[in-house]
């Protein structure tokens, strides 16, 4: 895989999950088709999409935009398996495969994952032997490299590549926003997989669209810069720069997005010192932007009996301003995983008591449940 780490690579990736649609909701194929032409002409070539995108819609459109349009070599495809939903056995996790292969038109695929890998469905790969499907897949040229997209713990990831050393890369969820964020845990995920030397692809730099559109205090640190870039490109070109990075994945939902991104990856060049001086600015604001002033020094967690992990749960509440829901949820399900919940609290007061802070803990964690669901 080392030929997809060299400096010459065009980062940029497509992702195909959040398309321009039309007033009924279809996906604006005419719109997709001029957005594909863009990306290639620019040097692009690696789509990203999902056997549950759309419910097939997203594959169909890559089929009509740009396997339809274009010859093999001028494009590189990923999807993914979803063993975990739309399938109820294995013959229908593995018919995914073969209907990812006819909905797209490509032939095989360049890349294949393992779609979104988490505590609550990573052995159902095990269950429908979902990995040796796809080593064979590989053997007969049906899957050039194959991996799996990712959304736990680093405890969760190292156990995966130890037990699986055959894959190819990973694909993690990476953002200047969620570097330190325990419910992500960026940094010590993309940490790993440099230790077992598995390539990254990154996903959400743009954190599902809230980078494009900050917080104040972030928007104020980039507009002192000046630099006449968009917000957006901020988070892309932070997730470009790092090393043991293949591609970075932008879902563009228009042809104006295509644009924007495009006019500072086509010739990309990673951040500079004073670059990154700024990206510490924004972290910073984002830190100093919370309702809960909590400073994670762990002196509530040590006597809790329910061993509710308190300030990683205040942490995912601070980043969840302009979040989509479903992802506080995920995020809130890995600080907790094995671990109390909000709701498990007995107001017993010994977190009260040992915060530094005289923080009201469990009036905080009252207000906390609501991430549970």
């Amino acid at each position: 895989m080392s030929d997809f780490l060299g400096k010459d690579i065009f980062k940029l990736g497509f992702g195909l999950m959040r398309l321009p649609t039309n007033a009924d909701g279809s996906i604006d194929i005419p719109q997709v088709c001029e957005m594909a032409d863009h990306f290639i002409a620019a040097g692009g070539t690696y789509f990203d999409t999902a056997y549950v995108y759309g419910s097939g819609a997203s594959e169909a459109a890559f089929k009509a935009a740009v396997a339809d349009r274009y010859p093999r070599d001028a494009y590189t495809i990923c999807t993914k398996l979803c063993a975990w939903q739309q399938c109820h056995d294995e013959a229908s996790a593995k018919q995914q495969f073969y209907t990812s292969l006819e909905r797209t038109g490509a032939g095989y695929f360049d890349f294949y994952l393992l779609h979104a890998l988490q505590y609550n469905n990573y052995k159902k790969f095990d269950e429908y032997h979902i990995w040796d499907f796809v080593a064979e897949l590989k053997a007969k040229g049906l899957v050039r490299h194959y991996g799996f997209s990712f959304h736990a713990d680093p405890a969760l990831l190292e156990e995966l590549l130890t037990a699986h050393p055959e894959i190819d890369f990973v694909q993690l969820q990476i953002n200047y926003a969620d570097w330190d964020n325990p419910g992500v845990s960026s940094r010590k995920n993309w940490e790993i997989c440099k230790a077992h030397g598995k390539p990254v692809v990154i996903m959400e730099p743009v954190k599902g669209g809230v980078l494009a559109d900050p917080i104040p205090g972030v928007k104020a640190a980039f507009d002192r810069a000046n630099n006449g870039l968009s917000y957006a490109s901020w988070a892309v070109r932070y997730a470009a720069s790092l090393d043991n990075v293949m591609v970075v994945l932008s879902g563009m939902s228009s042809l104006a997005q295509m644009d924007d991104n495009l006019s500072y990856m086509k010739n990309f060049k990673p951040l500079t010192e004073e670059e990154y001086g700024v990206i510490r600015e924004a972290q910073a604001a984002l830190d100093a932007d919370q309702s809960i002033a909590c400073t994670a020094c762990h002196y509530c967690v040590k006597g809790c009996p329910m061993n509710i992990p308190i300030p990683e749960i205040f942490t995912v509440a601070n980043r969840q301003k302009g979040s989509a829901h479903f992802r506080i949820v995920r995020e809130y399900g890995i600080v907790t995983h094995e671990k109390g919940r909000a709701s498990d609290c007995i107001q017993c007061g010994q977190c009260e008591s040992a915060c530094p802070q005289h923080l009201p803990i469990i009036s905080l964690l009252e207000k906390c449940r609501e991430l549970e669901n």
